[in-house]
């Protein structure tokens, strides 16, 4: 019975010991493409700033995050995707959100040439729904040739993490950044 006892043993203990004699991971490192981007492009998960069926936190989101790109003054904010070297993705933290929307036009276009009780440009109901994390989230993408976004870089969520004025999570991503990929001393102008 002492020799099963002890093929156990040894057999639980096997994983821990290769655990033991395993390399360390390197830490995980930023990858160089936060140091040599200069222009960034920042939308929401659902769409562009501007979209009109965008939650309007997330639309406020996105005013938040270009305001604090813009002051931190490391990258270029551009309002043109294609232009961008990262893409800088929001979404406010929402639970379940529910849209109804409506729109009722004339009861017949002048010189329309449709049966009547047809449908009208204008006319309609729209409902809509969503169901998503509680937390924000801000990610960071790089940008695919086909306008799409590409890898995923880097990716944090946060309980009210997008709210004004702390902004946690640009906040998180920035400080990585810089202490990744420190900035470089401003330049001085030999004397004359």
């Amino acid at each position: 019975m002492k020799p099963l006892k002890m093929i156990t043993l040894l057999l639980a203990l096997l994983p821990a010991l290769a655990n033991i004699q395993a390399k360390p991971k390197k830490p995980y490192k930023l990858p160089a493409v936060f140091d040599q981007a200069r222009y960034v492009y920042v939308e929401a998960v659902d769409g562009q700033e501007f979209d009109p069926r965008l939650d309007p936190d997330d639309r406020q989101a996105i005013a938040d995050v270009y305001k604090a790109v813009y002051d931190w003054n490391r990258y270029i904010v551009t309002t043109r995707r294609d232009q961008a070297d990262l893409i800088f993705v929001v979404r406010k933290g929402r639970l379940v959100t529910a849209t109804l929307a409506g729109q009722v036009g004339s009861a017949r276009p002048v010189g329309a040439n449709r049966p009547a009780g047809g449908p009208y440009p204008g006319n309609g109901v729209a409902l809509g729904s969503e169901v998503g994390p509680p937390d924000d989230f801000l990610e960071v993408y790089l940008p695919n040739p086909s306008d799409t976004r590409g890898e995923l870089l880097w990716q944090r969520t946060l309980a009210d993490g997008l709210n004004p004025p702390r902004l946690t999570l640009f906040k998180q991503l920035k400080d990585e950044i810089e202490r990744t990929y420190p900035a470089p001393p401003p330049k001085t102008l030999p004397k004359p």
